[in-house]
């Protein structure tokens, strides 16, 4: 197979042979402008692709495609009904990312409950230097141990973050899917008053975006924080700086915002505001989770020319 992958970046510092191996030519390109897609996958029988979009023109202009291989779980990058319409494959990635997400969530749990962003920063800024005794005990220290975690999606990163969380002695208190059938869970405004720390896992779906707001927020405990891993459009951010600012809740953990890269007038931007540990969406990357994605992928291209369906997506407007 004639195969084009249009953006390898962060994935290309790893071994890509195992998807060159599956194919009869291999193009490999770091970045794809929108305007280049057309013209790079224009002969291809296989693209493989992370972010860059696969619009309706540009499948039309690709007689030869057979199979996409998107290096991730989502697939709204594609135009599934032109796609099955074509009769184009689409196999995707998943479950790759999960210990390194459960990974990054405690490590931010950690961070806040122990200030350690403050700290580390006080002593760079040679606060520590200029102490009476022989600690700097500035900031408040609590333990994770007999807290309440309330977690918003629990599936597949839901149960992982559990795990460690309960290996921790914290309780682990699930809520009812935002836009899903009444079950046994509490909703979340049942939940928000109860937790101590509230972590999302939730898809953004038209029922969760913008789920977490002024609203919420003020139903969370003033000593709670709030750790999002999963999509910056779950929160209001102005929402959120504002919290932050006047203490409705005491910090939280952001690795993913509404417009990524962020654009300067992302109010989570702002570096006055009080306890805010911000990452550029990382949670999902250990070296462990990309390999995963290159051999899934590779896994996927073999099935995809033994005739077998793995991973795929069904090509329907979802």
């Amino acid at each position: 197979m004639h195969a084009v992958f249009l953006d390898s970046e962060g994935l290309d510092d790893l071994s890509l042979a195992p998807l060159a191996e599956q194919c009869s030519s291999f193009s490999c390109f770091p970045v794809t402008a929108c305007e280049e897609v057309a013209a790079r996958i224009a002969g291809a029988e296989l693209v493989i692709v992370n972010k860059v979009r696969l619009p309706r023109e540009a499948l039309q202009a690709a007689p030869a495609l057979r199979l996409i291989a998107v290096v991730a779980t989502g697939t709204d990058i594609v135009d599934l009904e032109t796609a099955a319409a074509r009769g184009i494959a689409v196999c995707n990635c998943r479950a790759y990312g999960t210990n390194s997400v459960a990974q990054h969530v405690m490590a931010a749990i950690l961070a806040l409950h122990t200030n350690l962003l403050r700290y580390h920063q006080a002593v760079t800024a040679g606060r520590w230097q200029e102490a009476r005794q022989f600690c700097f005990l500035h900031y408040p220290i609590s333990e994770v141990r007999g807290s309440t975690l309330g977690i918003i999606g629990y599936g597949e990163l839901g149960r992982a973050v559990a795990r460690l969380a309960e290996s921790f002695g914290m309780t682990v208190l699930p809520a009812r899917r935002p836009g899903g059938p009444p079950d046994d869970r509490p909703t979340v405004e049942e939940l928000l008053p109860h937790v101590d720390i509230l972590s999302l896992h939730c898809p953004l779906t038209p029922a969760t975006r913008g789920l977490i707001d002024a609203r919420l927020l003020a139903l969370m405990k003033p000593s709670a924080f709030l750790v999002n891993a999963a999509r910056g459009g779950l929160v209001d951010e102005a929402a959120l700086a504002e919290a932050l600012r006047r203490g409705v809740i005491a910090g939280a953990a952001v690795d993913v915002l509404s417009v990524e890269p962020p654009n300067a007038g992302n109010p989570l931007l702002d570096p006055r505001l009080p306890n805010l540990l911000l990452t550029p969406h990382i949670a999902w990357a250990s070296r462990q989770a990309r390999q995963r994605i290159i051999l899934q992928t590779a896994e996927n291209i073999a099935a995809f020319k033994a005739g077998l369906r793995l991973r795929m997506v069904d090509s329907s407007p979802t």
